[in-house]
């Protein structure tokens, strides 16, 4: 069988992996795709030193190897938006097949990118998109398809849990964290996206579709982040037999779908909560299945082009047959548009967090309120003043309710004159 002829775009990080992977593991991959896997072109803005690339034409305009009829497939590796969007589209347009890590630009313009890639007969490829090296998506597209879906949950980002597992261990605040964790480079100069639930909600939405056979819509991904985490929420959790980890949620219910990114309680008996660093981990739940756990790297040069490389075999595995026999981008051949759920409508458990002054009948006075709102207390601490301080802490587990009972009882209970500040929310999930 021919080659297949594969055009990368950008050599960055992953772009320079991806090289490495296809060169280094030639023979191996060669045999796993019944065909040798050659990069027969690169374009970059220049050629990164770590990489010996002087025998493979080079081109610092990117829409050339989009158009190079030579080319089967093109590796989109450049990052962002618009510019990223009109390569694979312009790559589509002239017949190629597209491998990308970019879960942005599919989680904002999949639905466009899918609907020109099914026009033209050719595959758009994005393992390497959730969750670096792990191979979620080929989990959940194949592996779980004989499987309802009932719901999933993930750390999705690396940079939030090595954040959160560092104020759990050694008991550091947050922004003393995050700015290591920027000296090491797992969080950017800009670290929104990252520690503000963003990056998760693209990944989230990409699961989800893919789970659901639903449109990706990552406009309704209720987003929330983790800066206002403290060492005393973190310590209580300890104590109340949980971790805190920013997870990503989806869960299929009679309403509709959870589709929300916040910092979530959960049982540290779960295996998902052993998960530290800057590891990921995706938890499925599936009907006939039940849990199922993925553990592994989710960003870096090696686990990101391990699962781009990945994508490029199973290209070349099925280049010549027709588009029908292929897996569908959303592993599903009919979309349905069920309702994603506001996050007001979603059910689940509380962690709340009270300031409160040191006197009789405040903890009574909250939990009147809760009780007329049909929220149930599971568990209570109570934390006397520290030494020099005025105020006392009151921290609740609640059992699960409607968020909109809930955002009424906080109101309520912030409105006391006996509450100092903002309750502190953070929900709680047993998975299971």
């Amino acid at each position: 069988m021919k080659p297949v002829k594969v055009g990368i775009c950008g050599l960055g990080t992953v772009g320079g992996g991806t090289f490495d992977v296809l060169t280094t593991n030639a023979q191996n991959i060669a045999r796993r795709a019944g065909r040798e896997i050659i990069v027969a072109q690169i374009g970059a803005r220049r050629p990164n030193p770590a990489y010996d690339t002087s025998t493979i034409p080079m081109t610092n305009d990117i829409f050339e190897v989009a158009k190079n009829p030579e080319i089967d497939v093109v590796v989109e590796l450049i990052g962002g938006y618009e510019v990223a969007r009109e390569l694979v589209l312009t790559a589509i347009e002239h017949g190629k097949h597209v491998v990308t890590a970019n879960k942005a630009l599919i989680a904002e313009h999949g639905a466009e990118i899918f609907a020109q890639a099914e026009a033209k007969g050719v595959s758009v490829m994005y393992e390497a998109g959730v969750a670096g090296g792990i191979p979620i998506i080929k989990a959940l597209r194949e592996g779980l398809a004989a499987n309802r879906i009932n719901w999933l949950a993930g750390i999705i980002n690396g940079t939030g849990n090595f954040i959160l597992t560092e104020m759990r261990d050694k008991g550091r605040d947050f922004n003393d964290v995050l700015a290591e964790a920027q000296q090491l480079g797992y969080a950017e100069a800009n670290p929104t996206f990252d520690v503000e639930g963003i990056d998760a909600a693209h990944k989230l939405t990409i699961l989800a579709s893919i789970a659901y056979g639903i449109p990706l819509q990552f406009d309704r991904c209720y987003t929330e982040g983790i800066s206002n985490i403290t060492r005393d929420d973190v310590e209580f959790a300890e104590e109340l037999g949980y971790r805190i980890k920013h997870l990503g949620v989806s869960r299929q219910t009679e309403k509709g779908i959870d589709l929300r990114v916040h910092p979530t309680l959960i049982p540290e008996a779960r295996p998902i909560a052993k998960v530290d660093g800057v590891l990921n981990a995706v938890m499925v739940n599936g009907n006939a299945v039940g849990d199922t756990l993925y553990v592994g790297a989710g960003a870096g040069a090696g686990p990101t082009a391990s699962a781009v490389v990945a994508d490029i075999i199973d290209l070349a595995r099925t280049l010549e047959a027709d588009a029908s026999v292929r897996v569908n981008h959303l592993a599903y051949n009919e979309i349905e548009d069920e309702q994603v759920l506001p996050m007001e409508e979603v059910v689940t458990s509380y962690y709340l967090r009270l300031q409160v002054q040191d006197k009789t009948g405040v903890l009574a006075s909250v939990a009147t309120i809760l009780s007329e709102r049909g929220i149930n207390i599971e568990a209570i601490i109570q934390k006397e003043p520290k030494e020099g301080e005025e105020l006392a802490q009151i921290i609740l587990l609640t059992h699960r309710i409607v968020e909109k009972a809930m955002n009424a009882a906080i109101a309520a209970i912030e409105a006391l004159e006996s509450t100092v500040g903002a309750v502190t929310r953070i929900r709680v999930e047993q998975l299971d």
